[in-house]
């Protein structure tokens, strides 16, 4: 009797001209949603393409958006756990001007490009902490082979700050898995979060400071006298929880503090505004994913916000709550606006790259350094 023959393994991607894969290390600094999805993303494209990719992370950052899961091998970001990776790659591409730094640690000593993503780039803290912030992003800055900005105002930034070669890359927010944000019963979310026969405004990010929920809690005063009057919820986890907690006890704001969560997309559709208080942004998770569901926005006029959405939302001062305020409110008394918003905002998302169209930007960046050795 004749066995049968054993399973071949699919073949991975052919490489161009027989040259063996193009090996990378992606560095996160820190388990940030914004980058850590960006580079989920960017993952999964370029080990379909037959990149070998090592992601190094934080270990929590690895249990939410699994990397390996995505293709790649995962490595924690210790210094000397990245050096041992770092040693065998062909490119090393760090997120943010922090993760540049360990990365530039663990290269020391060998010639492998840095890419680096400039991610955050705003206004610093003031004295001391402010002055070595600059200091360290001229030094990441002027070492990076290749700096990407996803904003202008990034690439201004990093060219201010000595970088030889930078480029904008704008790159595309992560669909929603199996569209799952689409299809929740928006009813039911607002029936679970409290937001029967009220408007509902959503805030989605880190409790930081530069996030601006001390502005929002300023403006959620005067929306207390609005009927009915909506309720705020805010969607992330971080160390102001428990001043901003206090305050809305103390003051009885209608605004709730939800903690870090996993379906903030879910959230966000069925939401009647949502907010973005930033005192910088340079390409907001939060902007690119309510204007992809057509959720309509108001937003700090900071940073790379106002590239991001053109006409498609309603920019006000960074630091004037009564201007946040009365924006809000004049969009949940205007269904009418709240619909042409909508309509705007997916139109300018459709002009946005794709993740395709970002990988291979990406892609091409690092052939060009991988030619020039």
């Amino acid at each position: 009797m004749s066995s049968s023959p054993a399973p071949v393994p699919a073949p991975a991607p052919a490489q161009p001209y027989g040259r063996p894969p193009l090996r990378t290390v992606q560095v996160l600094g820190g388990a940030g949603a914004d980058s850590s999805a960006h580079v989920r993303s960017l993952t999964t494209g370029l080990a379909a393409r037959g990149v070998r990719v090592t992601v190094c992370a934080p270990v929590e950052a690895e249990g939410e958006y699994d990397f390996t899961g995505a293709g790649a091998q995962f490595a924690p970001d210790a210094v000397s756990a990245m050096r041992a990776v770092c040693a065998g790659a062909d490119v090393v591409h760090a997120h943010g001007v922090r993760a540049a730094a360990r990365a530039l640690l663990a290269l020391r000593g060998r010639r492998v490009p840095l890419v680096v993503t400039w991610a955050g780039g705003g206004p610093g803290a003031d004295g001391s902490l402010g002055r070595l912030g600059r200091l360290l992003e001229r030094h990441v800055a002027r070492a990076a082979a290749v700096v990407l900005g996803s904003s202008s105002a990034q690439v201004d930034l990093a060219r201010a700050r000595g970088a030889r070669d930078v480029r904008l890359a704008r790159h595309a927010v992560p669909a929603a898995p199996g569209g799952r944000a689409e299809a929740a019963d928006p009813g039911k979310t607002r029936a679970e979060l409290g937001a029967v026969g009220r408007p509902l405004v959503i805030a989605v990010g880190s409790l930081v400071p530069h996030r601006g929920y001390s502005l929002l809690l300023d403006a959620a005063r005067a929306w207390r006298g609005l009927d009915p009057a909506p309720l705020v919820v805010i969607a992330g986890e971080g160390p102001m929880r428990a001043e901003l907690a206090g305050r809305i006890e103390a003051e009885g704001l209608p605004v709730r503090l939800l903690g870090r969560r996993r379906d903030a997309a879910r959230l966000l559709a069925a939401a009647d505004v949502a907010v973005l208080p930033s005192r910088w942004e340079a390409r907001s998770l939060l902007a690119q994913e309510a204007l992809r569901a057509g959720v309509p926005l108001v937003a700090t006029e900071v940073g790379g916000v106002p590239e991001l959405i053109g006409e498609a939302g309603v920019l006000v001062p960074y630091g004037d709550p009564d201007a946040l305020s009365a924006a809000v409110a004049a969009l949940l008394a205007d269904p009418a606006r709240r619909r042409d918003l909508s309509d705007a905002g997916r139109a300018q998302a459709a002009t946005w790259p794709s993740e395709d169209d970002t990988v291979a930007q990406i892609l091409s960046v690092y052939d060009e350094l991988t030619h020039r050795r």
